[in-house]
Order: structure tokens, then sequence, then C-alpha cells
């Protein structure tokens, strides 16, 4: 089984991560974000636009201007910096029939995906932007990175 993110989503996530990781008051501009985070450069635009739409980070144009969140990172879930890019976590195809269960009632399979859905979704909305960088710390210490 497969559980993988969409590069946007991916590009999303390290982007707000990396606004995290600045100093409160520094604003970070899509070229630094994509060096320091490997991201094409002529994606994170559109990213940067997606996030910026849903709340999460504040823009400013101009040659002094750039990105910084919109509010703290232990109040961004990651629920919601996918979902800025992607849309509504909650699956409404079928595993089985590629269309909506409700069509033709419920599929054999459905209640066990939704609840895995729903545990997922419970869980990328638990998790915080501020422990993901909590949890990169820890794991860069422990392997003597420092951090």
């Amino acid at each position: 089984m497969r559980l993988e993110l969409t590069k946007r989503a991916d590009y999303a996530i390290r982007a707000v991560v990396a606004l995290a990781a600045a100093a409160p008051d520094e604003r970070l501009s899509v070229r630094r974000i994509a060096a320091d985070q490997g991201i094409p450069v002529r994606f994170l635009p559109q990213v940067m636009s997606d996030l910026g739409g849903a709340g999460l980070v504040e823009g400013i144009p101009g040659r002094t201007g750039g990105y910084r969140l919109a509010r703290p990172a232990g109040r961004i879930s990651l629920l919601e910096v996918i979902e800025a890019v992607e849309g509504d976590s909650h699956r409404e195809t079928c595993v089985m029939r590629g269309g909506p269960c409700q069509l033709n009632g419920v599929c054999d399979v459905h209640r066990v995906f939704a609840a895995t859905q729903e545990g997922m979704i419970r869980q990328l909305g638990a998790a915080t932007i501020a422990t993901l960088r909590k949890e990169d710390r820890k794991a860069s210490s422990a392997a003597g990175l420092g951090g």
C-alpha cells in the first residue's frame, strides 16, 4: 500500500516548515525558500499563492518583500497545509466502484477505508508545524547532526 503526498503538498509542507524556522520578523523570498528546500522555483509561486489564500502565509510583493507565517507554527496543522494545495482530504471515490459509495449502497470495504481515512485526517489535523520542527530537531540531535 502506498500513501504518498503529491509534489504540491510536499512543496507546501517544506515551504511552511522553512517559514517556521525563520526569525519571527523575517520574510523569505520564493527563491530563498526554493533554494533552501530543494524545490523547483517555477512551482513555488503557485503553492505560496494557495497557502496565502488559505490564510496560512502572508506575502509582501517587491524587492524587499517575501513570505512569513500568518499565525504561529503551533496553530497551523499539517492537514491545513495539505488541504490548502490539495483541497478537502475526504475521499469521495469508492475504492471498489470508482464512484461515490452512496450511488449503489455502501461497498464491502467502505467502513474499513472510511475509518482509516478519518484516523489519518485526525492525525494530520493534530500535527502542527511546530510539532514537526521539534521532532526534526530531536532526530537531528539523536543522529549527532545538531539542531
